[in-house]
């Protein structure tokens, strides 16, 4: 049986050759190289790695990112805010994070689980250890719901012994065929560990427009009570959303035993934007574009969305979804109004 040639002889070919003095500062150097190479604040500065047990989500930079990204979601916010970061900061939670987002497309539920994302693994959803699943892609077959579920468990426990602190993210909640997310629950639980693996420090999001009708019609008669929308509190939408949602043949949650057993710990509203909400997200295109910001271009963009009530036009039934589009038409215009100010 051949042997294996020691790492040191590898490194130091002609290792035999020197003298004994010679030989020991050589294989000093050597393995002080090794075990720099190998330290993980050199090799994770060049290998993404999975964040250490001990390190914490940076407050100021979370608050920061929300407070420019995401507008016209007071609630969301706030909520998601003190719940990831209680979440981090306690060194043995009791189960993994879950949070449920809900309201109508363009509202902002993707934008903030990316940032989400890119607190927790900073290359967001480019990360190894961050998992996005399309309800029309990954389970599109009805007739394949028991496949999808031992996939899905086995994907899980996989990605979570890699890595404990894992993202997931479950898109188009309310086009998943109903049984396949209850396929998730043992590891959503109160167990320390399942089969070997703690999940703990897991989190799970959920996004969906089921229940958005129920938000927006909340947010309508705040409106038209004469309160505003920022008085808006969590207790006034969450339990309309846990019991609708539920009962919604629609939500792919409908008579969830994730829901039965209280596991999601948040239902998210995100509330209909307004046309000052959609003028922030336009604002902010043109800057992410360097562009300057032209108010004229800013009105028109905001202007060709609709909005309802028809009568009324107080929010935007798109939310900022197609805004991007819509700047795109004006784009000559404003690149020449850039090169003209620049």
């Amino acid at each position: 049986m051949a042997r294996s040639v020691p790492l040191l002889w590898v490194l130091l070919p002609g290792l035999a050759a020197l003298e004994p003095l010679s030989v020991g500062l050589a294989i000093g150097v050597a393995s002080a190289l090794t075990g720099y190479l190998s330290h993980p604040r050199f090799y994770c500065s060049y290998v993404e790695c999975c964040p250490r047990a001990e390190q914490r989500l940076n407050a100021t930079a979370l608050k920061a990112q929300l407070d420019n990204r995401l507008f016209g979601q007071h609630l969301a916010k706030d909520v998601v805010l003190k719940a990831v970061l209680g979440f981090s900061n306690n060194p043995s939670p009791k189960k993994p994070l879950m949070l449920s987002l809900h309201g109508w497309a363009g509202t902002g539920k993707n934008f903030l689980s990316q940032i989400l994302a890119e607190q927790v693994h900073p290359a967001g959803l480019r990360s190894k250890f961050v998992h996005l699943f399309l309800a029309t892609l990954h389970f599109p077959h009805h007739d394949q719901v028991k496949l999808y579920k031992e996939q899905l468990q086995n994907w899980i426990r996989g990605n979570v012994s890699a890595c404990p602190s894992s993202v997931f993210i479950f898109d188009e909640m309310d086009k998943m065929h109903p049984g396949v997310i209850d396929a998730i629950k043992p590891f959503l639980d109160y167990y320390e560990e399942v089969d070997g693996v703690s999940y703990r420090k897991a989190i799970f999001i959920f996004l969906s427009n089921a229940g958005g009708d129920l938000i927006n019609k909340a947010a309508l008669d705040f409106w038209a009570s004469g309160k505003r929308r920022e008085d808006i509190q969590l207790k006034d939408l969450e339990p309309l959303l846990s019991v609708g949602v539920f009962n919604n043949k629609n939500s792919g949650l409908w008579h969830s035993s994730i829901i039965d057993r209280n596991l999601i710990d948040y239902f998210v509203p995100f509330l209909p934007l307004e046309q000052r909400h959609v003028k922030m997200c336009v604002r902010a295109e043109m800057a992410a574009r360097g562009y300057a910001v032209d108010e004229k271009i800013v009105q028109e963009v905001a202007d060709e969305m609709t909005y309802f009530p028809k009568e009324q036009r107080i929010y935007s039934d798109k939310g900022c979804k197609t805004v991007q589009a819509k700047l795109d038409i004006h784009e000559d215009f404003v690149m020449r109004d850039t090169n003209t100010r620049g």
